[in-house]
């Protein structure tokens, strides 16, 4: 089966395992903390890969959202694109999406080590330690190849984390533009509310390509605040954005932003026309104590929004999808799903 799906991300190898406070001291680290690691942090990513309980996950924010959408869609028909290191990290990053069923095709950087996350457990707390690495050295170049670009051709859809707009915003117009020339779906995500702060112009010159937008409510704050909305309401930012100049009239624009356990606002914008059509989907509910690590659970409803896109499904039935990856998400332990598949069921 084609490529349905193609993920463009920042790729990091996300090492979980079980410390004691003593190993957190030895490098000055703090439980519920992250940081970017210095060179005195860097023995602690083959310190855990040799621990008994260590967890491989493919992790990045993209790269967790492809893992999703692979995850509820037929095997082979997601693609994801990303920077690593030729070392024995991207050697297990690839196995990691071959068992996820995602077709992994990486720009290999021969002299920067592949980006790493060290997610230490000291009981319900984590301290994450993350090294970016070849992860900030994507190269437009690599896309253009002719064997990246014909699975850009084959894709119908593409998204895009965030993160990458500090990496290569050149990979993401291209991306955009291919879009808006051949009709195909291009969709983006926030990410973080780091990024309308201080990557406000690549961010904006990718706005116009946006026919899917996700986020949550700090990012949308980030947003508005970033660009002088003088509002505070998530609905409002999303109708905004909704509206913005877009290249390809053919389909509407969809702003969607998720708010934790509350109601996920959704925002259709007719820019033609200038008018949007709102409306609420509720979050699948899960009891607290069934709660493991919500680590993720904004790509994993990424990725089962996007699995949705894929399948044709109606708006809200996408999002349902979405609340409901999330929801299995959770119950696990970081940005990862049940070991056996269970089956999407609309409630």
């Amino acid at each position: 089966m084609p490529i349905q799906l193609l993920c463009l991300g920042n790729p990091l190898l996300d090492l979980q395992a079980t410390v004691d406070e003593e190993y957190l001291n030895k490098y000055g680290l703090k439980a519920n903390d992250a940081i970017l690691v210095e060179e005195k942090h860097m023995p602690i990513y083959d310190e855990v890969l040799a621990k008994d309980d260590v967890v491989i996950i493919a992790g990045g924010a993209a790269q967790n959202a492809a893992r999703g959408a692979a995850y509820m869609l037929p095997e082979h028909t997601v693609a994801y694109f990303g920077s690593v290191g030729r070392d024995n990290y991207s050697k297990l990053l690839l196995e990691a999406n071959e068992a996820a069923g995602v077709v992994t095709h990486y720009m290999f950087q021969d002299s920067i080590p592949t980006g790493k996350c060290a997610a230490l457990l000291t009981g319900i707390n984590r301290s994450l330690a993350t090294d970016l690495a070849a992860a900030n050295h994507y190269k437009l170049e690599h896309m253009k190849q002719p064997e990246n670009w014909k699975l850009v051709e084959e894709a119908k859809i593409f998204y895009v984390g965030g993160f990458h707009l500090t990496v290569c915003p050149p990979a993401i117009q291209a991306l955009g533009e291919h879009a808006a020339e051949t009709n195909k779906i291009f969709s983006m995500n926030l990410s973080a509310p780091f990024l309308p702060q201080f990557f406000k112009e690549p961010l904006d010159a990718s706005s116009p390509y946006w026919d899917y937008l996700i986020g949550n409510e700090s990012e949308a704050a980030a947003y508005a605040e970033s660009h002088g909305l003088e509002t505070t309401s998530v609905t409002k930012v999303a109708e905004h954005i909704a509206l913005l100049p877009k290249k390809n009239l053919n389909r509407p624009r969809v702003v969607v932003f998720t708010q934790g356990l509350d109601d996920t606002i959704v925002v259709v914008g007719d820019v033609a026309n200038n008018t949007v059509k709102i409306h609420t989907v509720p979050v699948h509910v899960l009891p607290e104590t069934d709660i493991v690590d919500t680590n993720g659970a904004g790509d994993a409803f990424a990725g089962g929004f996007l699995a949705g896109l894929v399948e044709g499904k109606d708006l809200d039935t996408c999002v349902d999808m979405g609340q409901w990856l999330a929801k299995e998400s959770i119950q696990q332990v970081g940005p990862s799903f049940p070991a056996k598949k269970v089956a999407y069921k609309r409630v």
